[in-house]
């Protein structure tokens, strides 16, 4: 290992599948306690990205290292120390919660075994469900399980896959409250998620479309770089406004937000002139949100 201040530091990583490139000149640097936000549409480039972080693909080209383990060559030292939640449930369902981690306590020839399960199921409110089997779980309870056998072996580093997709409101809340108190351990979390609420929760950021890193940093610092200008409208006929307003110069993106418009532009000057003849009391000029700015980053994307 080396003495590098990140537990991520990776630069260029490039991937193809097939002949078809998946990521291209991806880099990273992620410091120990942060909760990074992986952000992209579907087919962006994410997993991808996730899988060759914690060891299971070797990019085809680049460098780097995660938790001082080089990447193209420590593969297996780097799958030892990470947790990995992938996207869909990928603990073995005709098992039951206690056999599934007996099964990981065994691949990661964790001592004492029979301690860290008892420990992990209170830990994590699975104790009364432990012979359960994992197929017949709702969402959140595989959710929890799965998150369970990720930090059994004790991880430095979770790489978690979309974890809360599919689940309730009140199992996703429980679930970023068990991610907090893993920070407050020193454990640092890259997360991947759709969810703009979930993203507004992340230290950082990190904006991912067509394999290409379009933006990286605090919330604050996304916004800015986006560089957008937007009103908010309120009243009725809001359907019909918002066809009209798509039509217009300098008119970016129009979005629904419940009884509301988001009306948003780079070009502040020609935004506010084509604008000028439908604006009214009902409008307002507001600072533009994390979501705002993360349609006009993968739209810019989409034209490149």
């Amino acid at each position: 290992m080396n003495n590098s201040p990140f537990v991520i530091d990776v630069q260029h990583l490039k991937k193809s599948f097939n002949g078809k490139p998946a990521v291209y000149d991806f880099s990273l640097q992620l410091k120990q306690g942060e909760i990074c936000g992986f952000l992209g549409p579907n087919g962006s480039g994410k997993t991808t990205t996730l899988r060759m972080l914690c060891g299971l693909l070797t990019p085809d080209s680049g460098s780097g290292q995660c938790l001082g383990y080089d990447i193209l060559r420590q593969s297996y030292d780097i799958k030892k120390n990470v947790g990995y939640m992938t996207q869909a449930f990928s603990l073995y369902n005709d098992l039951t919660a206690y056999e599934n981690l007996w099964l990981i306590a065994r691949m990661y020839n964790i001592e004492n075994p029979k301690e860290k399960i008892e420990e992990t199921l209170h830990k994590f409110g699975l104790i009364d469900r432990q012979n359960q089997l994992a197929g017949q779980m709702s969402g959140g309870w595989k959710q929890r399980l799965a998150l369970a056998g990720c930090l059994l072996h004790d991880p430095k580093l979770l790489l978690l896959d979309e974890p809360t997709a599919g689940v309730d409101p009140k199992a996703r809340r429980d679930f970023w409250d068990n991610i907090y108190q893993l920070i407050e351990r020193g454990i640092t979390v890259l997360v991947s998620t759709h969810y703009m609420d979930e993203a507004e929760r992340c230290t950082r950021l990190v904006y991912i479309s067509y394999g290409h890193l379009l933006a990286e940093g605090t919330i604050n610092e996304i916004i800015t770089k986006s560089d957008l200008k937007t009103w908010v409208v309120v009243g009725d006929n809001l359907i019909a406004l918002a066809r009209e307003l798509k039509k217009l110069k300098g008119v970016d993106q129009v979005a629904f937000f419940g009884n509301k418009l988001h009306v948003s532009g780079k070009n502040e000057k020609l935004l506010d002139e084509s604008i000028a003849a439908f604006k009214n009391p009902n409008w307002h000029k507001i600072h533009s949100s994390l979501e705002d700015a993360f349609i006009s980053l993968v739209e810019h994307a989409e034209e490149q």
